[in-house]
């Protein structure tokens, strides 16, 4: 199939989508029209395998998403940075999920003294980084693929210390209780797995109590965050 075809198969399934979706909930699109009211802010990779919204079991509307390759977050990024603000400040969304995800091309890319080339190599940087700082570990895992998950970790864990301690989070914290979560996505078997990582949950956090959990409901399933983590149902 050319790269025509694939686009005018994409036209014609987003037209099969846009009517499944209005006959499944008829207000839908009307709804989104007037406005957006996401509880989530989804900081992904760039990967076609990752897509949020899919992989959660929810629909429009409910995820803010920024994504990049191999989900970065640098506090000099002014493209990540002025989504989270917008998300945190002007949404108001009650959770930032910070997912990396297993068979991550960055990571990959992290792990060999090889150069991809162009703006890449300057862009993986911080994971280059992570992964000298933590060499004795990363070298003691055999198998490639999995010093690669773990490489993403710790790319997820970095990049949740970074937005706790950005200042209009820290104040949304504390003010309103928003919550941060890291997780990892399984490509091989579509499921996320909490780091715990995050203040969800912790003892001692302005603005976050134990035993608070909070429902996000898609058509097809229902996200609930609580203190032990985010859990999947279907409804």
């Amino acid at each position: 199939m050319g790269s025509q075809d694939d686009f005018e198969y994409a036209l014609k399934s987003n037209e099969s989508w846009a009517n499944y979706k209005s006959h499944q909930n008829p207000g839908l699109f009307e709804k989104l029209a007037n406005g957006q009211s996401p509880k989530i802010l989804w900081i992904g990779c760039s990967d076609s395998r990752v897509p949020e919204t899919t992989i959660l079991g929810l629909h429009p509307g409910d995820v803010f998403v920024h994504r990049n390759v191999a989900n970065i977050i640098s506090p000099t990024d002014i493209n990540s940075q002025a989504v989270i603000e917008y998300a945190v400040v002007h949404l108001k969304v009650s959770h930032i999920v910070v997912c990396g995800h297993s068979a991550c091309g960055g990571c990959g890319a992290a792990l060999s003294d090889a150069r991809v080339g162009g703006v890449i190599d300057a862009w993986i940087t911080p994971l280059k980084a992570l992964r000298k700082q933590n060499e004795e570990e990363l070298k003691a895992i055999r198998d490639e693929k999995k010093r690669a998950v773990r490489l993403a970790e710790m790319n997820v864990k970095s990049g949740v210390e970074s937005l706790l301690s950005t200042y209009f989070i820290e104040e949304a914290v504390r003010e309103r209780g928003l919550k941060v979560h890291g997780c990892v996505y399984d490509v091989a078997c579509g499921r996320m797995t909490d780091l715990k990582c995050g203040n969800a949950g912790k003892k001692g956090v302005a603005g976050v109590k134990e035993d608070e959990t909070e429902i996000v409901k898609g058509n097809h399933g229902m996200l609930v965050f609580g203190g032990d983590g985010a859990s999947m149902t279907i409804r």
